[in-house]
């Protein structure tokens, strides 16, 4: 850091320049001087946390939609669409998201469609219980009935 001073051509020691009244010295650094405090913009708000509303609300739809695959999705979609909703309507509470409404949708849609899926459920296993336990009594219209044949019709 130290080294020799720098010599001009005569072998004298060049002095330093001048400091400058707005320079490394003074106060504020280089260039403009600093702003206040409190001045200016104070940067982006955070972001709100949509998420859990939005996804409550998709699957929702999609419980709804879906109630004729068996029931099964819409039981699971339903459900999860519930929680998400659930979980979406507190973040908003909270203020840490602003889509009250779209986690309420979500919610709304995620019990209905989980209504729909028990229902369907419950409707295939009357169906398959009552094709089980359905008595033959063994009377058919066509059990035994003679087959019918050809006639020839003779020439008189």
């Amino acid at each position: 850091m130290g080294g020799p001073p720098p010599y001009d051509g005569s072998g004298s020691a060049v002095p330093p320049p001048p400091v400058a009244p707005t320079g490394p010295g003074a106060p504020g650094g280089y260039g403009y001087p600093a702003y206040p405090q409190g001045y200016g913009w104070a940067g982006m708000p955070m972001a709100p946390q949509n998420g859990t509303g939005i996804a409550a609300m998709v699957l929702g739809i999609l419980s709804c939609c879906l109630f004729c695959m068996y029931g099964v999705v819409s039981v699971v979609l339903g459900i999860l669409a519930v929680v998400f909703g659930i979980k979406g309507r507190k973040k908003a509470e909270q203020g840490l998201a602003d889509n009250h409404g779209q986690a309420q949708a979500g919610l709304i849609m995620g019990v209905i469609g989980l209504v729909l899926g028990v229902i369907v459920i419950v409707l295939i296993a009357v169906g398959i219980t009552a094709a089980i336990n359905e008595e033959q009594d063994g009377h058919d219209p066509y059990y035994g009935a003679l087959t019918p044949t050809a006639t020839v019709l003779a020439d008189r």
